[in-house]
């Protein structure tokens, strides 16, 4: 058989060929700075209802954000307080987060959401070990990067995302009832949330604009300074939310962006990377378009396996194209570093410091 038969053998290569985001309706086409801002905002709702943002279910809001949120514990930690909450965000869902607070410097403190990416959940950013033991060496992928920034000054919201840690589907009853192994609880969720027409995509940005309405209540807390960082399926949280949520006002997205015909689209990824529909909305360049002029830093290791460097690099060249048509010639800013897929945050702490403080409104 020749390899042009045994390649369409995959049906694959017929989904591949019927990818063309070059005439995807919804892809950055504007040339002006003022009809990208008209695109800016259609774009915005055609992706909010794409991904099931008006299908999920808010919390309550007869009472402020503040009263559906519980402190479960308050560790101090010597130069910064973490204190872990617990969020209502829909009537039927409960988010952990743990909040870091700086000690040094006058508040109302800088805010940055992070989050995390694939592993065992939130712990490995705020310096816990799965179990819940205290760990005060940075370790593996995420680096405890949210401790790191909290050092640098930051106060940081860092929250689980839906699918990981104390948020995973319980399958216990599978063991004993059916004997079957158990799904990873992303494609589980995934896979009911494209029953239902959204996405896991979705539930993370909802939860995440939930718990900025929580952080506007604090005091302590000055959340028209607010940033995003977030690594692997945290950068795909960070990018998806600052396209939403214009009350972010600079991104980190590391070991994400790139192409998705060269990452998502080309291996084999997470089913909670996915999104049904998505194609129309063009490359993930175009999606840039719903969060220029903003500041975004991209992160990228030169040895990522699964987000090549070579896509990284054409995805950002194609990104500032977008970009500059809204003015800012030299966005996104990038850090690419000898390694393979982890958190660099060799340039993000300053980025974040210089592009936040004083941050006009939108």
């Amino acid at each position: 058989m020749k390899a042009s038969e045994m390649r369409d053998l995959q049906p694959a290569t017929t989904l591949r060929h019927l990818y063309n985001p070059e005439a995807a309706p919804h892809r950055f086409q504007a040339a002006d700075a003022a009809s990208a801002r008209e695109w800016q905002q259609r774009t915005r709702d055609a992706l909010a209802r794409l991904i099931g943002l008006e299908a999920i279910p808010s919390a309550s809001t007869a009472a402020p954000a503040a009263a559906a949120a519980r402190m479960v514990e308050r560790v101090d930690k010597g130069d910064y307080l973490r204190e872990k909450m617990l969020i209502r965000t829909s009537p039927t869902s409960l988010m952990p987060t743990y909040i870091l607070l700086p000690k040094k410097g006058p508040g109302p403190f800088p805010v940055v959401l992070a989050f995390h990416g694939h592993g065992y959940g939130v712990k490995d950013i705020v310096g816990l070990w799965e179990d819940g033991s205290e760990r005060d060496t940075p370790e593996g992928y995420h680096k405890d990067f949210a401790v790191a920034l909290c050092r640098r000054g930051f106060a940081v919201a860092a929250p689980e995302i839906s699918c990981f840690g104390e948020r995973r589907t319980d399958f216990s009853y599978l063991d004993t009832v059916m004997g079957q192994p158990v799904p990873t609880t992303c494609t589980h969720s995934a896979m009911l949330a494209f029953h239902l027409g959204i996405s896991v995509v979705g539930l993370r940005v909802h939860d995440g604009m939930r718990l900025v309405d929580y952080l506007q209540e604090r005091e302590d807390l000055d959340v028209s300074r607010l940033g995003a960082m977030g690594i692997s399926g945290g950068g795909m949280h960070t990018l998806f939310s600052t396209c939403l949520d214009t009350r972010i006002r600079a991104c980190v997205v590391s070991g994400y962006f790139s192409t998705f015909r060269d990452s998502i689209l080309a291996m084999s990824h997470c089913a909670c990377n996915f999104v049904p529909g998505l194609a129309a909305f063009g490359e993930m360049h175009d999606l840039t378009g719903m969060i220029a002029p903003r500041p975004m830093l991209v992160e990228a290791g030169t040895h990522d396996p699964i987000f090549p460097i070579k896509a990284v690099r054409s995805g950002v060249a194609r990104a500032r194209r977008v970009y500059s048509v809204f003015g800012a010639r030299n966005l996104p800013e990038t850090d690419y570093f000898e390694g393979r897929h982890q958190i660099s945050g060799k340039k993000a702490g300053d980025f974040l410091m210089r592009t936040l403080p004083g941050a006009p409104g939108l």
